[in-house]
């Protein structure tokens, strides 16, 4: 009877030996989604890429100081746009007489009241992204609009001219 009982065993643990393990790949998948989802959240460079849009020539600069991560405002061949958002087209900038526009004003104010970081004392940062041919007038009352809505320190983005020679 003994012996029975462990043919029976070994008949039992060689069964188990011949099916083939399972792989749960579910709990793989989720720890390679968390792995990916960190890498991409808490990825960081030295160069900051503005949306650009490519009919917008922008000037060259040799400055070494990288932008910050700000409110840009950019200046298109037909509209205005904040943070990628149209508010206004250019030319009704241009047709307009004042020298504080009350739709951009209005959008910069709710853009500030978005932010949830307090105003420095130099004002609020903002970016202008325009093409090198803007003319001035257009420009001056962009930057005039922007300081009215607290947008003080005010950045022209530019091409970084890469150094030669040595």
């Amino acid at each position: 009877m003994k012996e029975s009982a462990k043919a029976k065993r070994l008949k039992r643990h060689h069964r188990r030996g011949k099916q083939q393990g399972k792989l749960n790949l579910v709990s793989l998948m989720d720890i390679f989604t968390i792995l990916v989802f960190f890498l991409m959240v808490n990825s960081s460079s030295d160069v900051q890429v503005l949306n650009q849009d490519n009919a917008i020539k922008l000037p060259d600069s040799s400055a070494q100081q990288p932008p910050g991560d700000v409110l840009a405002l950019t200046v298109t061949d037909n509209d205005i746009l904040v943070n990628g958002r149209v508010v206004m087209k250019r030319e009704a900038l241009q047709a307009f007489s004042g020298q504080v526009e009350p739709a951009l004003k209005e959008e910069l104010d709710y853009q500030a009241s978005r932010s949830r970081s307090p105003a420095p004392d130099t004002g609020r940062p903002i970016t202008i992204l325009a093409d090198r041919e803007l003319p001035y007038e257009l420009l001056k009352k962009i930057m005039s609009t922007c300081v009215d809505a607290g947008y003080a320190s005010i950045s022209l983005a530019v091409n970084q001219k890469t150094e030669q020679g040595a």
